[in-house]
């Protein structure tokens, strides 16, 4: 009678693992990580990198309920050694949020925060991502102490200089979008880059009320991006939720990296999907820049009047620009109709060759129930724009 029961047990809890076995066999491009709604763990921060010897490095963190984001947030780190078919997890990091991959001296870095508006610090891994530094003072990885803010951005190469755009969260008022303030942090290309002295950061440009008729809500996740006639520019995510025409700031960084400015009169300007995270990255070849944009397509524009536009998130696009200011849409990358449990978002890319390559927050159909809303992604997604000059 007990190896009946035994056995029973065991065929009814395989019935309910096979049950809750999910399906990405729909999701668009090829799956490097998974989170079910059920966990209560979300995945964040999308970031990539390719290494010296053509290795591809991804990673993302974790964020939600269950998930450790404002006490020390955990970042997993995976590889594919054969361009994007195949991933392998490599590494699991405690204490890294809202961090970028990135390679400089021939080595692999990741810089970010080590929380939910933590410290910001940087690692090192000499290996192709599979141990890090662990970063606990000024000299081995502490940049800065206090609350910090960002997401996967361009860490850049300008006049002898790496440059990344940040936010500090300890603005005056303490609500999201509005305690965030504007900065740059620069180092000289050559130098240590785990001590803090190595650092520069800019003075803080921090929430105004009175900009965009007082429909600021708040500038966040800044690139950046160098302009045709040499001068550095932050270029941030803008929160105006009283309008569904979206649109981006740009803040004029010093050539020395100290100085900040912005002038909300000509600052302003339209940007596709400026209400979500984008990425910017200049291309010698076409002598454009370009961006994979959170576009709302017009179609549905009809249909939400009243909506915040930052919670639209079912559409990418590939967009170039000659002069950072006047955008055009080259090519629908990801769409799905529904905008309330799918989405494609923060977006990190880099030009592979003649292709592009990136990485998506994936909001999706997973066959057992799907993520809990477009914003709280189960999929890390990777995918490749071949030949995408060619959409010129």
């Amino acid at each position: 009678m007990k190896k009946i029961i035994l056995i029973l047990i065991y065929f009814f809890s395989s019935i309910s693992l096979t049950a809750q076995q999910y399906d990405d066999s729909k999701v668009p491009g090829k799956v490097v990580a998974y989170s079910p709604a059920s966990s209560g763990k979300y995945i964040g921060s999308p970031s990539l990198a390719i290494l010296p010897n053509g290795n591809y490095v991804a990673s993302h963190d974790f964020f939600g309920p269950e998930s450790n984001e404002h006490v020390r947030a955990t970042s997993k780190i995976y590889t594919s050694k054969n361009r994007g078919k195949s991933w392998v997890q490599i590494a699991e990091i405690d204490g890294a949020f809202w961090s970028k991959l990135f390679v400089r001296q021939g080595k692999l870095w990741f810089l970010g925060t080590d929380r939910h508006h933590g410290n910001t610090l940087v690692r090192l891994s000499e290996d192709g991502g599979k141990s890090w530094t662990n970063p606990t003072n000024g000299t081995n990885g502490l940049i800065l102490e206090g609350e910090y803010h960002c997401a996967p951005m361009p860490i850049i190469e300008h006049n002898g200089r790496i440059w990344r755009a940040m936010e500090s969260a300890m603005g005056p008022i303490k609500k999201w979008g509005k305690r965030y303030g504007a900065f740059m942090l620069s180092a000289p290309v050559d130098a240590d880059l785990l001590n803090a002295d190595s650092w520069t950061s800019s003075n803080i440009l921090y929430y105004d009320s009175t900009y965009l008729d007082g429909n600021f809500g708040g500038w966040l996740e800044g690139n950046a991006v160098v302009d045709k006639d040499g001068q550095m520019w932050d270029i941030l995510r803008v929160d105006d939720r009283s309008t569904l025409e979206e649109k981006a700031a740009r803040v004029k960084i010093s050539a020395d990296g100290t100085l900040a400015t912005f002038d909300p009169k000509t600052g302003f300007i339209a940007f596709p999907g400026g209400s979500k995270k984008f990425t910017i990255r200049y291309d010698e070849a076409t002598e454009l820049y370009w961006t994979i944009a959170n576009v709302i397509p017009e179609e549905i524009k009809r249909d939400i009047n009243g909506k915040n536009p930052a919670s639209i998130r079912n559409t990418q696009a590939l967009y170039s620009s000659p002069d950072l200011v006047n955008w055009t849409q080259r090519k629908v990358l990801l769409q799905h109709p529904d905008i309330v449990k799918h989405g494609f978002q923060y977006v990190d890319w880099k030009f592979d060759g003649k292709d592009i390559i990136f990485l998506s927050r994936t909001a999706y159909d997973d066959g057992v129930g799907g993520a809990r809303n477009n914003h709280d992604a189960n999929f890390l997604t990777f995918h490749r724009i071949k030949k995408f000059r060619k959409h010129l």
